[in-house]
C-alpha cells in the first residue's frame, strides 16, 4: 500500500491538528455549558464568544449577525426559511415581493432543493427559475436583469464546488441595484472561506452560510451570516440559544477546533498566498497535461480558486480515471461529493453547456490553502506514474515496445460489448461490435500493440451511431489486411470456408492458428449473427469442442446447439445485465447456493486454511500496475482485468478447480466477477467484500492531505 494523497479537499479537508487539540480541550477540561452562569460556563461562554469575534472580524460582519450551525445545508434551509416567510408576510400586506426564486444553474443541489422544500410547505407558490451561466461558468447577467425585478430570492455562491469557478458578486450586485429589485439574496460561501477576501457588511448580501469541514475543521460545524435588518426565522426553537437564532446546546468541541482554524487563517500561519496556490495549481496541470495526452480543462483558470482544476480526458471515463488514480492511491473525485456516486453527468458543466463527453468524463482535484511545494510535487510524481501505468497498457499514445496480449478483450459502453480477438503468434486480430464511443481507445491499443485487422465487424445493425465500425476502419487504415467487404454488417469479402462439427460449411478467416467463423442468420428469424472462434484440431474444421467462444450479437440462435460445446463461452453484444458472458449449459442451471463473499474478518481464516488459494486482481491493468499490486496480504496476486476475465474463464472451467478470491478497489467488480464464474457452474470462486477498502487502513500509512 503506498501512502495516500489527497486531493478532494473541496469535498471535506483533513482536520488541522491544532484544531484537533482545541476539540479535545474543550471536551475536556473546558466542557462547561455556554448557557450555565457559573465559573465552568462562563469559561465556555468566553471560548465561544472569542470564536465569534473573530469569525466576524474574518468576514467582515459588521452590524450583522453571525451564528454557529451545524453546517452549510442548516445554513441554507435557514436563509430560505427566513427569506419566504419575510415574503409570505409582505405579499399578505399587499407589497409587492417578485414571484420568483433565482437560483443558479450551478449551484449546489442543496440550494434548489430547498427552495423547492419550503416553497411547497410554506404555500408560498412562487416559481423557481434557473439562472444561466455562460461557458466560463459565470452567471449570465443580462438574464438576470430580465428576471431581478421579478425575482424574490435570489441564490448564488461565490466559488464553485466542481469548478472552482468565482462569481462576480459585485456585477450581480449592480444588477439588483439598478432594477430596484425586491429580492433577499443568499451567497454560498463554503468554498470562499480561508481563499478570497470577504468583507460582507459591505455587500448587498443578506445571507451567507458556511460549513467548516471544507477548512480544515470537522464535519459538524458551520456559520451563518445574516445582513444587519435581514428578516430572520429560527430553523429550530427552544432553548433560546444563539442569541435565540438557532436552538439547542452549541457544539462546543466544534467551535473551538474552527476556532483553531480561524486564529491560524487571521495570523496567517500556514496559509499560502494566492500567487503561492496559483503556481501549485499550474504544476498540477503541467503533470496532467503530460500524463494524459488531449485533457482538457473545463473552467478558465483565470476565473476560478487556484485551488481546484476540472478537467476531462477525450476516451476516458470519469470512472476510469478514478479507478486509476485511486489505484495509485490518489484520492481525487468526479464532480461535487453528494453526488459523485451516481453515473450521471455533471450538471455544472452542462449548465456551461459544454461538450458532453467532457460533462461525462470530468474529475476534479481540489487542495486546501494550506498545502506545500512538497505535497504538490508528491502529488504530481503519482500523476506521472499513473500516465506511465497508461502508456504500459496501450491505453495512451507510447514509444515503449508493448507486449502484445493473446485472446479476447471485452470492452463495454452504455450497456453494450465490444469484443477485440487478438492472436498474438499472428499478430491479427479482429474487432467485434465497435461501439463509437470505445473507438479511440480501440484504434490506439490496436496501434500500440502492432495488430493486423483481419476484419471489424458488427454482429447486428446498430441504429444510429451506435456502431463505430466506419470511423474505426478509417483510424486504422493502414493496419487493416483487407480492403473491401462483401456483407453489411463487415464480412470481409475475402475468406475462406470450413465445416462446422455439424457438417455446416461457413465461412471463416484465419487469425494465426486461429480461426473466426461466420454461422449464418436462423432464416430471418433473428437479426444477428454468431461469429465462433477457436482451433480447429483437423484440417478445415472446427468441431463444437474446438470452439473456445461465441459471440452472439443480440439473440442466441438455436444452430448454436449443435456446433458449440456446452461449456462454450457464449459472449454477448449488450451487457445490460451485467452477465459478462455465458454458456449453453449455465443458462438452465440453477447454481448451488454456496457463499461468494469474504469479508475482512473472514479473508485471513479462509487464505490460511486454503494455501492453494489464488487472490486474483479484477481491476485494469493499468490499475494493477498503479497500484503496484503484484502482493497482497504476503501473496502472489494476478493480474486478470474484467475486460480479460471471459478469456480466463475458457481455462478455468476446463481445469481443475482452486479457490479463486476476486478482489477489487470496492467490491463492486469482483462481486461481478464471483458471480459469473459461480453462474457458470465455479462453485469455489469468492470476492472481497469492500475491494481493498477495508485493507487500507490496516496495511497501509496515513494519507498526506493538503
Amino acid at each position: 500500500m503506498q501512502t495516500e494523497i489527497y486531493l478532494d479537499a473541496n469535498a471535506t479537508s483533513a482536520v488541522l491538528p491544532a484544531a484537533i487539540s482545541a476539540a479535545q480541550a474543550a471536551m475536556g477540561d473546558s466542557f462547561g455549558n455556554p448557557s450555565s452562569t457559573h465559573a465552568s460556563g462562563l469559561r465556555a461562554r468566553a471560548m465561544l464568544d472569542t470564536v465569534r469575534a473573530r469569525a466576524s472580524r474574518l468576514l467582515g460582519v459588521g452590524g450583522g449577525s453571525l451564528c454557529f450551525t451545524s453546517g452549510a445545508t442548516e445554513g441554507i434551509q435557514t436563509a430560505v426559511l427566513s427569506a419566504l416567510c419575510a415574503i409570505r408576510d409582505r405579499r399578505a400586506n399587499g407589497e409587492a415581493t417578485g414571484e420568483l426564486l433565482v437560483y443558479g444553474a450551478t449551484e449546489h443541489k442543496a440550494v434548489p432543493e430547498s427552495l423547492a422544500h419550503w416553497n411547497r410547505l410554506l404555500g408560498t407558490g412562487l416559481e423557481l427559475c434557473a439562472l444561466a451561466v455562460g461557458a466560463d461558468g459565470r452567471h449570465d447577467l443580462a438574464a438576470l436583469r430580465a428576471l431581478a425585478p421579478r425575482t424574490a430570492m435570489l441564490c448564488t455562491m461565490a466559488a464553485n464546488n466542481e469548478t472552482g469557478v468565482i462569481s462576480d458578486l459585485d456585477g450581480i450586485a449592480a444588477v439588483l441595484q439598478a432594477s430596484a429589485s425586491p429580492a433577499y439574496w443568499m451567497v454560498d460561501s463554503v468554498q470562499a472561506l480561508g481563499k478570497m477576501q470577504l468583507d460582507l457588511a459591505a455587500t448587498r448580501i443578506d445571507y451567507a452560510p458556511f460549513s467548516g469541514h471544507k477548512l480544515y475543521a470537522p464535519k459538524g460545524i458551520g456559520m451563518l451570516y445574516v445582513r444587519a435588518g435581514a428578516p430572520y426565522t429560527a430553523l429550530m426553537c427552544g432553548g433560546g440559544q444563539e442569541a435565540g437564532q438557532r436552538a439547542g446546546t452549541e457544539n462546543m468541541a466544534g467551535i473551538a477546533a474552527l476556532g483553531a482554524v480561524l486564529e491560524a487563517l487571521e495570523d496567517g500561519c500556514g496559509f499560502r498566498t494566492h500567487a503561492e496556490l496559483a503556481g501549485m495549481r499550474e504544476c498540477l496541470a503541467a503533470a496532467l497535461r503530460s500524463a494524459l495526452p488531449g485533457v482538457v480543462f473545463n473552467a478558465p483558470f483565470a476565473g476560478t480558486l487556484p485551488t481546484t482544476l476540472n478537467f476531462s480526458v477525450p476516451g476516458f471515463s470519469s470512472k476510469e480515471l478514478l479507478d486509476l488514480f485511486d489505484a495509485a492511491s490518489l484520492r481525487v473525485s468526479s464532480g461535487s461529493a453528494c453526488s459523485s456516486a451516481k453515473a450521471a453527468p455533471s450538471y455544472v458543466l452542462e449548465a456551461m453547456q459544454l461538450p458532453a463527453w467532457r460533462a461525462a468524463a470530468a474529475l476534479r482535484m481540489s487542495f486546501g490553502p494550506m498545502a506545500d511545494q512538497a505535497f504538490i510535487d508528491a502529488a504530481c510524481e503519482r500523476i506521472a506514474h499513473c500516465g506511465a501505468a497508461l502508456r504500459a497498457a496501450c491505453l495512451v499514445p507510447s514509444a515503449m515496445p508493448a507486449e502484445r496480449r493473446d485472446g479476447i478483450v471485452q470492452l463495454c459502453a452504455d450497456g453494450e460489448s465490444t469484443w477485440l480477438v487478438l492472436d498474438a503468434a499472428s499478430r491479427s486480430c479482429a474487432v467485434i461490435d465497435p461501439r463509437a464511443p470505445l473507438v479511440a481507445r480501440i484504434a490506439e491499443f490496436l496501434r500500440c500493440q502492432g495488430y493486423k485487422v483481419r476484419a471489424v465487424i458488427d454482429s447486428h445493425a446498430h441504429a444510429g451511431p451506435a456502431s463505430g465500425r466506419a470511423a474505426l476502419l478509417q483510424l486504422l487504415a493502414d493496419q487493416l489486411d483487407r480492403a473491401d467487404s462483401e456483407h453489411a454488417l463487415g464480412w470481409p469479402a475475402q475468406s475462406d470456408c470450413i465445416s462446422l462439427g455439424n457438417g455446416m460449411l461457413v465461412n471463416a478467416v484465419a487469425l494465426g492458428a486461429h480461426v473466426l467463423a461466420r454461422l449464418p442468420q436462423d432464416d430471418g428469424k433473428f437479426d444477428s449473427v454468431t461469429y465462433l472462434f477457436g482451433a480447429p484440431r483437423a484440417e478445415r474444421v472446427l468441431a463444437g469442442a474446438d470452439v473456445r467462444f461465441a459471440f452472439t450479437g443480440k439473440d442466441v440462435s438455436p444452430r448454436l446447439a449443435g456446433v458449440v460445446a456446452a461449456n462454450t463461452l457464449l459472449c454477448p453484444a449488450q451487457d445490460g445485465g451485467s452477465a459478462l458472458c455465458t454458456t449453453l449449459a449455465s443458462a438452465t442451471a440453477v447454481p448451488d447456493p454456496l457463499p461468494r463473499e469474504l469479508d475482512e474478518a473472514a479473508l485471513g481464516a479462509f487464505l490460511d486454511a486454503h494455501p492453494d488459494a489464488m487472490l486474483i486482481d479484477v481491476r485494469e491493468a493499468c490499475e494493477h500496475v498503479a497500484a503496484q499490486a503484484d502482493l497482497w496480504r504476503g501473496r502472489r496476486a494476478h493480474s486478470v482485468p474484467l475486460s480479460r476475465l471471459a478469456d480466463r474463464l475458457a481455462v478455468w472451467l476446463r481445469g481443475v478447480q482452486r479457490p479463486l478470491v476476486f478482489f477489487c478497489r470496492s467490491g463492486g467488480r469482483s462481486a461481478k466477477a464471483a458471480a459469473c464464474l459461480h453462474r457458470l457452474g465455479y462453485q469455489d470462486a469468492w470476492h472481497v467484500a469492500g475491494g481493498l477498502t477495508f485493507g487500507a487502513g490496516k496495511e497501509g500509512k496515513l494519507p498526506i492531505a493538503a
